[in-house]
């Protein structure tokens, strides 16, 4: 005998030696739905966790990837402003996104090396290039982009201060800064986008879920916090190319934004507007919103007050999108139903698809 005969009814006599006709034994569990007499052996339940764990993996990213996000996104398009300032003969624009570029490419260096706990763990990063993973492609342009954005925002500080460097080292120096200031324009795009790749390349459901989008949201991000730099740290009367992709970057940012969460899944799509992920996500709606029509505000009036406001604003709702993903990533993990929800839905759109009518197919 089982441990679970003892559950069962008992059968009478004459039918266990075979007198009379045998009675149709129900299916066991189905009393609960089909109301006969026999009981349900296993209640229903709620999927809540996997043996106590979460269904996906928690990523060991804090507070410093939040600022690498920022900041790389910041560095990747001041450098194409700066590429468009060179080209255009614009000094004092020029001069603010090759130092904004490198700069914030230095702290943001600062911050992947905090995330990873030793300097060492950056240079390991190095040691091999593999196309088919986008860390090992992004920290090459990262290496690649500070190398050639230093040399432009070295020549650029040293006009700032008044030209302390040796004359010889300074015409080198000015030589050999524009061929590299247009590498790092062209760097500058990759760099601002590949770690909304990075992310959406996990298994994170709600990075994965926006994987089509977020690229997009990110680029648009990445302009308008550059944009806004330039706007705080230009003349009013150099930083009309500033503002105008202040204009234009808010509104992309906040169509792509509308856009990537219209073609996200409910579970997925929740940590977005939930808790600090939610604060976070709004406040960057707002901020970018203000910021772009401040943009607008200050191109009609030319008032410094205006654009060094407005830029600010556009920086930190661009700081608000690159954190709100983040943490919204770290928060679906601990909410089951982010991966199973979506994943229930496409195995029934899979069953109807092929006409199967329950979850259980079995061969007679």
């Amino acid at each position: 005998m089982s441990e679970f005969d003892e559950y069962r009814p008992p059968q009478e006599p004459s039918r266990r030696r075979g007198g009379g006709k045998k009675r149709r034994r129900g299916r066991v569990g189905a009393g609960a739905q089909d109301g006969s007499k026999e009981e349900r052996m296993a209640e229903d339940f709620e999927f809540t966790s996997y043996y106590g764990k979460p269904v996906v993996k928690a990523p060991p990213w804090e507070w410093p990837i939040g600022g690498y996000l920022f900041l790389g996104g910041l560095s990747g398009g001041s450098a194409l402003l700066a590429a468009g300032a060179q080209a255009t003969g614009n000094a004092e624009l020029r001069r603010s996104t090759r130092l904004t570029a490198f700069s914030a490419a230095s702290v943001g260096s600062v911050f992947l090396i905090l995330d990873l706990g030793r300097p060492e763990r950056l240079l390991n990063m190095f040691r091999v290039f593999k196309v088919t993973s986008p860390m090992s492609i992004g920290s090459w342009i990262l290496g690649s982009f500070a190398s050639a954005a230093s040399l432009p925002a070295i020549v650029e500080a040293d006009a700032l201060v008044g030209g302390v460097l040796p004359k010889p080292v300074r015409r080198l120096l000015d030589k050999a800064a524009g061929p590299a200031g247009a590498v790092a324009g062209v760097l500058g795009g990759p760099l601002a986008g590949y770690t909304a790749v990075l992310l959406a390349n996990t298994s994170n459901p709600t990075w994965n879920d926006a994987k089509k989008h977020l690229p997009y949201v990110f680029v648009s991000s990445a302009s308008a916090a550059a944009a806004g730099a330039a706007m705080a740290f230009t003349p009013v009367s150099s930083a009309g190319p500033s503002r105008a992709l202040g204009i234009t970057a808010a509104v992309s940012d906040l169509a792509a934004t509308r856009i990537m969460e219209d073609h996200m899944e409910p579970e997925p799509k929740r940590p977005l507007h939930s808790g600090i992920p939610g604060k976070l996500m709004k406040a960057s709606e707002w901020l970018i919103a203000s910021g772009g029509v401040g943009a607008a505000v200050a191109a009609a009036t030319k008032s410094r007050a205006v654009s060094v406001v407005s830029g600010v604003a556009l920086m930190a709702g661009s700081a608000c999108t690159r954190f709100g993903v983040l943490n919204a990533g770290l928060e679906a993990v601990k909410d089951p139903s982010t991966s199973i929800g979506p994943q229930k839905r496409r195995a029934e759109a899979r069953r109807k698809a092929e006409g199967l009518s329950h979850s259980t197919v079995t061969s007679g």
